[in-house]
């Protein structure tokens, strides 16, 4: 990987951690797509001898800085989903898109259940499945935004 071109990928963190407090209406919270772990499954996939659990421990712990959440929610349910996309990024580059979808529906909703996890052990519990909601909508992210990152990455030789 060229070194210079390392600020695309602290750009799209930096993007993520606005989007993830970016007002939005009271009705909408909930279906926030979780954009810190797209981009956690986007980069630990793509470059996994380079970004890893690590990446991601710290990518949370900012999230969970900027955010405001019990500290080390994010950074463990990110940690968590590094590992998991770091065992199967091989196999899930042979995925067609559907089944990448469906994947990323799973790594991100066991981010969700950990973090709602670390939540409920600090007394703020949501109701019913609700936490859910970010996994389908960062799923339904992942074949708009991947491309995109993809072709970024190329271009700029980030490998």
């Amino acid at each position: 990987m060229d070194a210079h071109n390392r600020w695309f990928i602290l750009l799209t963190v930096f993007v993520a951690l606005l989007l993830a407090v970016m007002p939005l209406p009271i009705n909408w919270l909930w279906f926030r797509p979780a954009f810190c772990a797209l981009l956690v499954i986007f980069w630990t996939t793509r470059m996994p001898q380079e970004l890893g659990v690590g990446f991601a421990w710290m990518v949370g712990l900012v999230e969970d800085l900027v955010t405001g959440s019990t500290l080390g929610a994010h950074a463990l349910a990110l940690a968590v989903l590094a590992y998991f996309s770091l065992l199967t990024y091989r196999r899930t580059r042979a995925f067609n898109p559907g089944q990448q979808l469906m994947w990323v529906f799973v790594l991100v909703g066991i981010h969700q259940l950990l973090g709602n996890w670390v939540h409920s052990l600090a007394g703020k519990p949501v109701p019913g499945l609700t936490f859910l909601w970010p996994a389908l909508t960062t799923a339904l992210l992942w074949p708009l935004v991947t491309p995109w990152l993809h072709g970024m990455a190329s271009r700029l030789r980030i490998r």
